[in-house]
């Protein structure tokens, strides 16, 4: 019984590809993918368990890969084991960009994609027998992902960045109005951004303001739609991550 199991702990932990050592590696990714990728799902993000687990895991492969070509078929002192490992880092970057939502004035997913990024190059490590390495970079992932968070929230409690976006019936020139509203709700607009259609006499305003726990938006939007003809207000968080 020993010797089996220290057949299998060799095979583990030899520097050549084999399937025991393989198979390990595969099972180790997609434990650690998946939990990464569990954490993202628990915020409501569309890259969840199986994305990350599929992402590592294929990292991981494609480091097998990378080792076993140049082993078996050239030896191991020929060839370059980098070269299908290299395409994961760039080609990773692909399913990133499909994380990040853009909309008007704001931006979701950066936070996954970079973890998606992240989860990639675990796999690798994991491809490449590194296993403690990979366990403690998973375990920094999610004390990012989920101490970092607390830390933010707290640092910026009372102030959080927003924005409100207003469609007017009237093509504005000027803004000072809801300036002096903002001011007295002591809101401060960062920025704004502001798109005009002629032909509908239509004005999009999009406001980059930064709020309080205990605004009052209710009260705010009432007043905003009695500055001009008003056709719609919303809230959107500036950065949802």
């Amino acid at each position: 019984m020993n010797d089996f199991l220290q057949n299998i702990y060799d095979s583990i932990n030899s520097v050549e590809i084999n399937t025991v050592g393989a198979v390990y590696r595969l099972v180790l990714s997609l434990c650690l993918g998946a939990l990464v990728g569990y954490e993202r799902k628990r915020k409501g993000q569309t890259a969840g368990v199986r994305t990350f687990s599929l992402i590592c895991m294929g990292a991981t492969l494609a480091m097998i890969l990378s080792i076993y070509v140049p082993q078996v078929y050239l030896g191991l002192k020929n060839g370059d084991p980098g070269r299908i490992a290299a395409q994961v880092i760039s080609g990773v970057g692909f399913l990133g960009a499909g994380a990040i939502i853009q909309m008007k004035g704001s931006i979701r997913g950066l936070t996954t994609a970079a973890g998606i990024w992240m989860v990639a190059i675990i796999g690798m490590s994991v491809g490449l027998g590194m296993y403690w390495l990979s366990v403690i970079a998973c375990a920094l992932i999610l004390f990012i992902l989920v101490q970092l968070e607390r830390f933010e929230h707290m640092v910026s409690r009372g102030s959080e960045s927003r924005i409100i976006r207003v469609r007017t019936a009237v093509v504005l020139k000027d803004i000072s109005d809801y300036r002096k509203v903002l001011g007295r709700h002591r809101i401060a607009l960062n920025s704004f951004f502001v798109e005009y259609d002629y032909d509908a006499s239509e004005t999009r305003l999009n406001l980059v303001v930064l709020v309080r726990d205990n605004t009052d938006f209710i009260k705010l939007f009432d007043e905003f739609e009695q500055l001009h003809p008003t056709k719609s207000i919303t809230l959107a968080n500036q950065l949802s991550i």
